[in-house]
């Protein structure tokens, strides 16, 4: 047993014994025909019996899994910035969080088919839905991120994470992904938490800016033309709204990823920038430590910003809400008709403020070029 058993992903001794249980989980059919439906169930079963590694698994499984969702649900899926990372140096992947698990697993996917090595994942424990995801994600490389509980558990988790962290990326020299908050973005505005930064910082206090440059942090922006699970993202802020705040209902995080990986995306394209250097860090340390980590998370977040990917979409929403035609150049009437035809969906939602539900539902898109505007 070591140290970081609570939390690790399988290790390659134990994924022999995770794939036959996968196999005869009597649920993988029904997740094979949401990530892989034109695949006959009884082929793939026979082949995951016969996966050995998790690099096995990725190329032979995911790989296939990502293509398929992605021919059925997205118009585009691209990417750029390869340039900014090597295999020689792993790196903390710090991104923005659309999708409850499509997010990393695209990642992987662009990692894997350009020949570098894929990355460990973090990921809430509330995606332990039961036997079967919890092999699904541990042979993929995710580990699980502790939520909530008494203070001193907390903060005990979240040094142990610290250092789980630390370890894979000097240590074992592998990568790590992680979003740059608890839980996804539901309104458009994507803003790293200082209090993550101050958790990678526990493992290594004697020093903040070697502490940080050690993980070679690199933020990733990621982009979809329409929101995954928009809807229900909008329904969350209204009642959050209206109530203060929001208790999901069982099995809501299950149907978010089937509904995040099934939903139409359109374009979607991800963009890894350079590296947060030691000498970004060096111009920070002036700082005393609250402001220091805020400053690092707003580095992060101009470098997020500063590479979206907007599409009609995002204009669109922003002029409706704003009631001007301010990016009007950036759309056409046939788009923006196909935008309010999307939007009467509110019109279904009985007893509910359809100013309010609009108003939400129109920053998801419109919030992204005001960030992106606030940080010039």
């Amino acid at each position: 047993m070591t140290s970081f058993d609570d939390i690790r992903p399988y290790q390659e001794e134990e994924i022999p014994t995770a794939m036959q249980r996968l196999a005869d989980n009597n649920d993988l059919p029904t997740m094979l025909h949401h990530i892989l439906p034109d695949a006959d169930a009884e082929t793939i079963i026979n082949k995951i019996r016969s996966i050995r590694t998790s690099e096995q698994f990725q190329a032979e499984l995911m790989v296939k899994a990502v293509e398929g969702i992605m021919h059925k649900t997205a118009s585009n899926f691209s990417w750029s910035g390869l340039e900014n990372i090597s295999d020689k140096r792993p790196c903390l992947f710090v991104s923005n969080h659309r999708d409850i698990v499509l997010d990393a697993m695209l990642l992987q996917y662009i990692l894997l088919t350009n020949g570098h090595k894929t990355c460990y994942i973090a990921f809430g424990n509330n995606l332990m839905f039961n036997s079967l995801f919890v092999d699904f994600w541990k042979v993929n490389k995710m580990f699980q991120i502790g939520r909530g509980g008494h203070p001193k558990d907390f903060y005990n988790s979240l040094l142990h994470m610290s250092e789980y962290i630390r370890h894979l990326i000097t240590e074992e020299h592998e990568s790590v992904w992680i979003a740059q908050r608890n839980g996804r973005t539901k309104n458009g505005l994507d803003s790293t938490d200082p209090t993550i930064l101050k958790m990678f910082g526990m493992s290594q206090r004697d020093d903040r800016v070697f502490s940080l440059s050690e993980l070679n942090i690199v933020p990733v922006t990621v982009s979809y033309e329409w929101e995954p699970c928009d809807k229900m993202k909008t329904l969350e802020c209204y009642a959050k709204q209206l109530h203060g705040s929001y208790e999901k209902q069982p099995g809501e995080d299950l149907k978010s990823v089937l509904t995040g990986v099934t939903q139409q995306k359109g374009h979607v394209h991800f963009h890894i920038s350079p590296a947060i250097t030691e000498a970004d860090l060096k111009c920070l340390n002036e700082y005393v430590p609250a402001d220091f980590y805020r400053k690092v998370a707003q580095l992060i977040d101009n470098r997020i910003y500063a590479n979206y990917s907007l599409y009609p979409n995002h204009y669109i929403a922003h002029d409706l809400r704003s009631g001007t035609e301010t990016y009007a150049q950036h759309y056409t009437d046939e788009e923006k008709a196909r935008f309010l035809q999307y939007m009467t969906w509110i019109d279904q939602c009985q007893d509910m403020d359809h100013s309010v539900l609009k108003s939400i539902f129109l920053g998801i898109y419109a919030n992204p070029i005001d960030s992106l505007n606030n940080s010039k």
